[in-house]
């Protein structure tokens, strides 16, 4: 059961990283080619630009940090398999 979790959070984790990614695209493109409020400066290409490019290096690293999380809890499970059977030896 608790592997069934895992893996759906696994499954869940992608699916947050692929809506982040749709996000930043649709923000970055709204910032590039959307007309801003009258009297303010609107983002325009460049700030467009710069938008995708710190929202893709956001997305990199907060999907790191997730998939990091995960790798521990898989790395542990699998240490702890290996003590346990080491011990079993002798």
């Amino acid at each position: 059961m608790r592997d069934f979790f895992i893996n759906a959070l696994e499954k869940l984790i992608a699916v947050v990283i692929i809506i982040m990614l749709i996000g930043v695209v649709i923000g970055s493109l709204a910032a590039m080619f959307g007309g801003g409020i009258e009297g303010m400066p609107g983002g325009g290409f460049l700030g467009g630009l710069v938008f995708l490019v710190v929202g893709l290096i956001y997305v990199v690293f907060l999907g790191g940090f997730m998939y990091l999380g995960l790798g521990i809890y898989q790395n542990t499970k699998a240490t702890a398999e290996s003590m346990a059977r080491m011990e079993s030896r002798g």
